[in-house]
């Protein structure tokens, strides 16, 4: 099931047009491969469409802004990360705030992430 359905692909290409600033900033530091870790952004998987995913590490990097927060994506963003983790893959939750204040920070937690797999 992780090939995605043509309706993901296309919200993939999609949203790699639409990044949000903390995406984009993350993006930039991400593409250099840093540890030679090779990130692909706004890569569909299954019904899913994650933010940054390191397919050697099997490591899907996701910035969360404060939307993350309200209503049911709580819940949803759970029900997601335990599909995903079916699925042999691990989920690293980067606040959007946090890729804003501190990129060095967020660049090294995603490294050491990376490496525990």
């Amino acid at each position: 099931m992780l090939n995605p359905p043509e309706k993901t692909k296309q919200r993939a290409r999609s949203l790699r047009r639409e990044m949000s600033l903390p995406e984009v900033l993350l993006w930039n530091a991400l593409r250099t491969r840093p540890n030679n870790l090779k990130f692909r952004r706004q890569h569909p998987i299954g019904p899913f469409v994650l933010d940054f995913y390191c397919l050697d590490r099997g490591l899907a990097v996701e910035v969360d802004g404060q939307s993350h927060d309200y209503g049911s994506r709580p819940e949803q963003d759970l029900e997601r990360d335990k599909w995903l983790n079916r699925q042999g893959i691990a989920v690293l939750r980067i606040a959007a705030r946090d890729v804003l204040t501190d990129l060095d920070a967020v660049v090294r937690a995603i490294v050491s992430a990376a490496a525990r797999d």
